[in-house]
């Protein structure tokens, strides 16, 4: 049977990688990015991208309703979108609030909501892997507190789930990296940048593609036995 994935951000860095990864593995992926210019850019056998909001729950409900059409089901769900916006308290705006918990954690609470709809009857494990980070639990770093907030909103609804769908074979973990090579750098001022490079014990960012690989790792029968875990990734920065 062909599994079907569907990866959200997909036109965003690390969602290049991601969907790169699943793709290489036999899958075939839908993406989904409001950036139809970089979806229209990624062009490879089984992937489609669908142009979609991913703020706006009805959107979402429609780009489902597509690939239950195309495809009949689905069988991986990536929740990779996300942003990063700065504000600092406790000057953060209302509406930038609001924003950063509907890129972040809305999106994949509702995109959760379709995949879970259409993975019912599908066979082996299926696989939701929502991507986190290490601003949900690290307060070393810099990461304003709405960013935080929506992360770790996200690693609660990934551990609600795990528990909730484990005897109906759906695995959901998150995946929680540290500094990432992705077009979020550039929210970031060089100081701030630098300094947070210097922490990485690496002496540098990682990969998009070394997080696309543990998503992989996750999608894959070796990760049929892991559920409700939030995976740290950050070379052991960490460990004191």
């Amino acid at each position: 049977m062909t599994r079907i994935a569907v990866v959200t951000g997909a036109a965003g860095g690390l969602g290049r990688a991601i969907t790169k990864r699943l793709l290489a593995d036999g899958l075939v992926v839908t993406g989904l990015d409001l950036d139809a210019g970089g979806l229209s850019e990624m062009t490879a056998e089984g992937f489609t991208g669908i142009t979609t909001d991913l703020t706006d729950p009805d959107a979402i409900s429609g780009a489902f309703e597509t690939i239950a059409t195309k495809h009949g089901g689905v069988d991986v769900l990536v929740n990779n979108a996300g942003t990063c916006f700065m504000s600092d308290f406790p000057d953060i705006p209302a509406t930038e609030l609001n924003k950063q918990m509907s890129v972040n954690f809305s999106g994949a609470f509702h995109c959760c909501q379709a995949a879970v709809r259409l993975m019912s009857g599908r066979e082996g494990v299926r696989k939701i892997v929502n991507i986190s980070s290490n601003g949900a639990y690290n307060f070393d770093v810099f990461d304003p507190p709405h960013y935080r907030a929506s992360k770790a909103a996200m690693d609660t609804l990934t551990k609600d789930l795990a528990r909730r769908y484990a005897r109906d074979k759906i695995a959901v973990n998150s995946i929680a990296p540290a500094m990432t090579e992705t077009p979020l750098f550039g929210v970031l001022s060089e100081e701030v940048l630098e300094k947070a490079i210097a922490q990485m014990p690496h002496g540098r960012a990682m990969r998009p593609d070394e997080v696309a690989a543990w998503v992989g790792f996750l999608v894959s029968p070796a990760g049929d036995i892991s559920s409700g875990n939030v995976i740290i990734l950050n070379q052991g920065r960490d460990v004191r």
